[in-house]
Formats: structure tokens, sequence, C-alpha cells
């Protein structure tokens, strides 16, 4: 991942992130309150050695009590230390239990003893200091005594520092804790959303399809909540942001495949609810708007929806004329005020791909071709069934519609797949359903563009009398 893909996930998962905080440094701050405070108390014990006072004998004696301090040091938590101190306080407990809250340490290169008790009763962890340190002193003094002789012992151990009774408890120590805490949460949090990143198998934004092939990106069509409600947006709300999408699309699409002839695209998508068929209407309403005569097939003979998107008359339409029930001329009906004519799908017929991948639809899309300018083929999706591949080959343009938090990537591959395996190429891809706020938004800007194109000459394969069954579906612009 590069640095803006960390960014964005921090963008995108910061409601998490912060979560995670501040659960852990509640975590934090509950486990320091029900700590019973602990305090610590230190006394000092001064290591010297007997000497005649030469310079020799004092520089041997310095050498003897450091080297002696590390020994003395080890002996504070012994039981021969303690348990005078347990008997002497009545402290009620064992001297193995003592010596877990008794530490000795000694200063490098230095005679001093430091003998440090952490309690929870601060007047007795000064106590038992002072009393441990006395105690040392009495036990090396017997420890260092000659046994054969009446001469003194040649090290002396002097209370340097007496303990004092602490004010300010040493645990639990609340502002590090706390920020423990925030650390150890911000790091979890941060992780699992890292780790969400990469286990997320949804394609969420373009960055992700960018990942995952290199097919071009032609638009992107902002998630519009109402969409059901008005699937034929650009006609509707012509100056909204989405519609605004559809206009760039359309605008991509101008530039897509220069050296082609022929300007007609199969739109199909992975898996159902994608917005394939709303993409292609509202994409067919546009290029319409730009003053190109546009021909909308619902090519989608299982499912088709295009006739109720358009309000138009869908009981005849291209299954009628491929078995020869119908000709073109009769069924293809004008929509609008402008350049766009909509052929309906007609019956569901029982052997759909035979239909599409037979030589009369192979006829049907030279006719189409030579008549208007674009020619727009609404199929269904290439996973469940093979009718979009099998058109797509014939038409020689495809674009792969792809949901936004919807399609899975391996859906998408599988779909680029089966349109490589069958020879069909893939002129690009349209992302729909895109946030419009957030990391993963698609940003658009906000124009207006006028409409009001006028009336142009109908294609000669199109009457300019509309079909006398058709007459009373045609939609008023």
């Amino acid at each position: 991942m590069e640095l803006r893909d960390y960014i964005r996930i921090l963008r995108k998962s910061w409601v998490l992130i912060v979560m995670f905080t501040l659960v852990a440094v509640g975590a934090a701050s509950a486990y320091s309150i029900v700590q019973t405070p602990k305090y610590s108390a230190t006394s000092k014990v001064f290591v010297s050695t007997q000497s005649s006072g030469s310079t020799s004998d004092l520089a041997q004696g310095n050498n003897f009590s450091v080297a002696r301090v590390k020994t003395y040091s080890a002996l504070v938590t012994t039981p021969i230390v303690l348990l005078p101190v347990v008997a002497t306080l009545n402290l009620g407990i064992t001297a193995d239990e003592l010596a877990l809250k008794v530490a000795a340490s000694a200063p490098l290169d230095t005679s001093i003893i430091d003998i440090t008790v952490t309690d929870t009763d601060p007047v007795r962890a000064a106590d038992t200091a002072n009393a441990v340190s006395a105690s040392l002193t009495l036990i090396v003094e017997d420890i260092e005594t000659p046994v054969s002789t009446d001469a003194a012992s040649p090290v002396k151990l002097t209370r340097a520092q007496e303990a004092i009774v602490p004010t300010i408890p040493v645990s639990p120590n609340v502002p590090l804790n706390i920020a423990l805490g925030a650390l150890v949460g911000l790091a979890l949090g941060v992780g699992l959303a890292v780790l969400r990143e990469t286990l997320e198998t949804r394609i969420r934004n373009t960055h992700d399809v960018e990942q995952l092939t290199e097919l071009p990106i032609l638009g992107g069509i902002v998630f519009d909540p109402k969409a059901k409600d008005r699937p034929l947006i650009v006609h509707v709300d012509p100056r909204s942001p989405r519609a605004e999408s559809f206009r760039t699309l359309r605008t991509n699409l101008q530039y897509l495949d220069v050296g082609r002839t022929d300007r007609s695209f199969v739109i199909t998508s992975s898996i159902e609810s994608e917005g394939k068929s709303t993409t292609g209407a509202n994409l067919a309403i546009a290029l319409a708007d730009a003053g190109s005569r546009v021909l909308l097939v619902d090519a989608d003979l299982r499912r088709p929806k295009l006739a109720d998107y358009m309000d138009l008359e869908g009981s005849v339409g291209l299954t009628d004329v491929l078995i020869g029930r119908a000709d073109p001329a009769d069924v293809i009906q004008p929509w609008g005020t402008g350049q766009l004519f909509v052929l309906p799908a007609g019956h569901v017929p029982p052997n759909p791909s035979e239909l599409l991948g037979s030589t009369r639809m192979t006829q049907l899309i030279t006719e189409f071709n030579r008549a208007f300018d674009v020619v727009i083929f609404d199929s269904p999706p290439l996973l469940p069934v093979t009718d979009a591949a099998i058109l797509a080959k014939n038409v020689g343009g495809a674009l792969i519609v792809v949901a936004a938090g919807r399609t899975h990537k391996n859906q998408l591959k599988g779909a680029i797949a089966a349109l490589d395996n069958v020879g069909a190429p893939i002129s690009g891809l349209v992302l729909t359903m895109l946030p419009t706020k957030g990391p993963d938004a698609y940003g658009y800007g906000h124009y207006g563009y006028g409409d009001g194109y006028g009336e142009t000459t109908v294609p000669a394969l199109v009457p300019t009398a509309v079909p006398e069954r058709t007459r009373g579906a045609r939609a008023k612009r």
C-alpha cells in the first residue's frame, strides 16, 4: 500500500479508530481507579571499612567496600534479614511475602545501598524500610566479625538516609496508564481498519478497480437514494450531480475507440441490480441531448426493464423482429423531443441466447449501425447467463457496469474473463452507486446544462408515424 492508501483508510475508518481509542482509555482509567494505591519509601545505608588511615589502606578499604556492596544488597531480601523485621513490626506475613515488597540496589561504583519498600500503607512502608536497614546493619556486622578473635568487624554499615513517610503514591500512575491505553487503542483501531480493508472483497472506489484491471474507467455515477423512484434522472432532474455524471460519461464515450466506425455498445454487469439498465437509459438520453441519433435496444430478453423505465409499450419488440413477426420500423418507438429511439425487448422467449447469437441479430446490428449515430444494447449480467458475452462479440464493444459496495472483486474478474473467453472487446468500465461524501466519494462539479434540442430528421429505418399499437405509449418529454 502507498501512503495515500493508508490516509484513505484512516479517513474511512476514523470512527472505528476513535471508538477503540476511547474504549482503551476508559479501560485504562477504570483499571487505575480500582487499583489500590501503593507508596514507596527508601532508606540508604553507607558501607565503610576500618583502616589505619594510610593512603594505601584507604584505597584498599574503598575497593573492598565497593566489592562488598553487591553482596550486601543480595542479603537484603533474605530471611536472615527480613525475619527480625517481621517480628519487630508485627507485620503478620512471612519473610518471602515481605521480600516481594523489598528491593535493594547499589549505584555503580559507590558504597551506598538503596533499600526501597513498597506498601499500600505509607507509614508502614517507611517503618519497614528503616527496620530493614537496621537489620541489615546488625546481620552484616555479625557475619563480618571474626569468630576466633576479639577483633571488631572490618566493615561498618551506617544509615545514611532515613526513610520518610511518602505522600504521593507510585502506583497506579494514572496519566501513564491513560497514555498507554490511548496508544494501545489507537494501534488496535488502525490495525483493525487496515486488516478490514485488506480482507474487503467488495469494490468501493476507483482505486479498487485500478488494482484489478487496466481497463479504462469511463465514469462514475453517484449514488441516489431515490434512483428507483426516478430512474431517468437526466430527464427528470438534468441539473443534479447524478445527471452530470451521465453527461461526463457521454463525453468520455465520444473519445472512446476512435478507430471504430460503428458506435454501438453493449451495457452489461457482473451480477444483477448494479444499475446497468438505468445507466444505459440515461446515457442514451444524454447522447440524444447532445444531438446524436441514438437507438436504445432492450436486449435483456430475460428481465426487460427499459419499457417500464421509458413508459413505452413493451409487448412487441426485439423478439418479434428476430423471429420475423415484425419489422424494425414497426416496433422502434421515438422517445421525447430529441433523436432518441427505443426498441423494447418484446415477449420473453424460451431461448434468449440463441436469438441474440443468431444471424438475424447480426444483420440487425449492421442495420442499426447504418441508421443511427450511437446504438446502446442493454443486456443481462455476465455471470448468470452468456447472453451479454454473445451479443458483445457481435456488437464490438462492451461497457461493464460496476456497483460500488455491491460488486465483489472476484465477480468483476469473472465478468471480464467471460468477455475475454469469447473474444468480445471491452471498451471500459462504469462505476455506479458511488458515495457523494467520504474518502470513496467520486467528485463532480455542479453545472447547469440547457435543454431544448429541436426535433430533427428521423432516420430512414424508423417510420415518421408511430404505429397504431404504440402511439399512445410515447413518452412526453
